[in-house]
């Protein structure tokens, strides 16, 4: 094979299969979380190198060092600031000795502001990169990658610190918080020209997304000529999943995507959180025999469908969803709060559902751990303009119980009473990594404390003057391996209070089914989820990456023959989601419809259309 050294000659024609995630694996393998991996050079090296050797025995053949945090700054936490050359000179030694000749080292480093909600940028930073670089220079990697970098300010601090060092080749890889863009609002476009004017060898994205988003921003940007391109996505969104915080993507989906980034010209592929050595191998076998293929550049740079999420809503009015469910079929629809300042397209969208003959709209709590417009005061304004009682989300990671309850007696007083309790994505999965998920109580415990405001009882136990009034609903997976366990969640959140439950969207009559049947029994009203799917990738990435939603072969099918968004994309999803409900109807009297990526029109055209029937 080509000589080690001369990785970026190699990739210049050929591909290159990159390793997987390091600390989410050694959490898989028993490690405690929490624990500094990088420190893991020094005390288990044993554990660090046959890690190692599974990704190269996987196939990868660009190795990274154990040392993503071994910065100063990152180690001082755990009282090893003093270590910092041993534990990167060590890491290098110990990713040399786990692989053959015929794999590259690469020296791992990220950002100085990596884990914190704000930043600033300072000059004692740059020595912070020099002395960790200068040590994984001084242990012989064969060159540095710069990974996850949030901020397209301090990746270029990082690699003009570093450029001077070697003449090795220097992988800048950005992590981007939405499709497109950085965190400091730079379109990847730019980023790369300024990477590329400031001595990067190779570009790329990774973590953070999973290769569906990731893709798109390829496909998207524009890549300065003769630039080498570099993947390391994460394996889908991290979500809970019976119970357990996990990845989505399996290895056969990952595979899938690196054919495709392949067809985008990408030379480097690899994997980032929650990818294992099974998802290099898949990768390994799809590449193999495969040539690389010359970028080609969009000819146009389009905006990016917004990547959907499945939430939970509900609703209400002085005639509650319980009272309005009880006479009739009930549509709630979601129609989350904007991630801008205006609402003025949400205002419109908002009535345009109303029209179409809405009951509820429902509004989530910053889901998917991404900033948006506070739904007590969007919901406070819907309310005051055109009349309906909004459906509120309430997360149990945003808030401690102290600001809970006031958010709780801000609602009421507002006379929005209706709300929905869920556990709210991890914040370190959003556009603030660094923020604290609070999780003081877990949502069984929340929906019993909102029904002691009922109770006029507070948190604390001091007797309120008035009642609360709140009507409170609960979420529901059906997409999980151990059902039993699922309904019986379902039974213990009903138990605890739930007046009502959402279920997140299905796709095929047979869940349909089996739901009406398994929960015929339970008092309180099951409102079945329905979202319409825009496009084949909308298909892809829903089924293989978001945490909670799986897709039928069917609707795989069907969908497969649109394979970029537009209106034709769109009207084949609207027409899957009519039959959906039509069968729907048939075993719920609640209806839930979830608006795909603010395409407020798909969803009142189902409302028309169901209550039309």
């Amino acid at each position: 094979m080509t000589n080690k050294h001369s990785l970026t000659e190699h990739v210049s024609e050929h591909l290159v299969v990159g390793d997987g995630a390091m600390a989410s694996w050694l959490y898989q393998k028993g490690i405690p979380i929490g624990l500094c991996c990088e420190e893991l050079n020094l005390s288990r090296p044993d554990i660090i190198r046959d890690t190692h050797r599974e990704y190269y025995e996987a196939g990868a053949r660009l190795i990274e060092t154990n040392t993503f945090g071994a910065n100063r700054d990152t180690l001082s936490r755990h009282g090893l600031e003093d270590s910092v050359y041993r534990i990167n000179w060590k890491a290098a030694s110990l990713a040399r000795e786990a692989v053959g000749p015929d794999a590259w080292v690469m020296g791992s480093m990220t950002a100085i502001s990596a884990g914190r909600v704000r930043h600033e940028i300072l000059p004692g930073h740059r020595e912070l990169f020099i002395e960790q670089a200068e040590a994984l220079l001084a242990g012989g990697v064969d060159g540095l990658i710069l990974e996850t970098f949030l901020d397209l300010a301090e990746l270029i601090l990082a690699l003009t610190s570093v450029r001077s060092l070697t003449d090795l080749p220097i992988i800048a890889q950005l992590a981007c918080m939405e499709v497109g863009k950085t965190r400091d609002g730079f379109t990847v476009t730019e980023s790369f020209r300024q990477l590329s004017d400031s001595g990067a060898d190779i570009l790329g994205i990774n973590c953070r997304l999973g290769p569906g988003e990731i893709l798109r921003t390829i496909e998207q940007s524009i890549v300065p000529e003769g630039m080498i391109l570099s993947v390391f996505p994460n394996a889908g969104r991290l979500g809970l999943m019976e119970g357990e915080l996990g990845y989505t993507s399996s290895p056969a989906y990952f595979a899938d995507r690196a054919l495709r980034f392949r067809d985008q010209g990408v030379r480097i592929i690899g994997g980032c959180c929650g990818t294992t050595p099974e998802h290099i191998r898949a990768v390994a076998c799809a590449l193999t025999g495969l040539h690389s293929v010359t970028r080609i550049n969009p000819t146009q740079i389009q905006e990016s469908e917004p990547i959907s999420h499945a939430a939970v809503s509900i609703s209400g009015k002085i005639e509650t969803l319980l009272d309005k469910v009880k006479q009739r079929t009930t549509v709630l629809v979601e129609f989350d709060p904007p991630k801008d300042l205006d609402i003025e397209q949400y205002m419109i969208g908002a009535a345009s559902l109303q029209d179409a003959g809405a009951d509820v709209i429902t509004m989530a709590d910053n889901s998917l751990a991404q900033t948006r417009m506070s739904n007590l005061a969007l919901g406070a304004i819907v309310k005051m303009r055109l009349g309906i009682d909004p459906l509120v989300h309430i997360a149990c990671r945003d808030r401690n119980l102290i600001g809970q309850q006031s958010h709780l007696m801000g609602l009421h007083a507002l006379g929005i009473h209706q709300i929905l309790i869920v556990t709210g994505d991890p914040a370190r999965f959003g556009d603030l990594p660094g923020a604290s998920s609070v999780f003081d109580v877990s949502s069984f415990d929340l929906i019993r404390m909102v029904k002691q405001l009922n109770d006029g009882i507070s948190f604390s136990g001091q007797s309120l003057r008035e009642r609360g009034r709140f009507v409170v609903g609960a979420a529901f997976n059906p997409h999980v391996n151990n059902l039993d366990s699922a309904f019986n969640r379902l039974e213990k959140k009903i138990d605890a209070g739930a007046d009502f439950i959402l279920t997140q969207p299905v796709y095929d009559q047979a869940t349909i089914e089996m739901i009406a049947t398994r929960t015929r029994h339970m008092p309180v009203p099951i409102f079945i989820g329905i979202m319409p799917i825009t496009s084949a990738r909308n298909a892809l990435f829903l089924h293989n990456e978001v945490p909670g939603i799986r897709l039928t072969d069917e609707a795989l099918k069907r969908m497969g023959k649109y394979l970029a968004a537009g209106p034709d994309a769109r009207s084949e999803g609207l027409d899957m989601a009519r039959e959906l409900v039509d069968i729907a109807k048939v075993c719920f009297q609640g209806l839930y419809l979830m608006t795909p990526f603010a395409y407020y029109d798909m969803t009142a055209e189902l409302t028309k259309h169901i209550k039309s029937k």
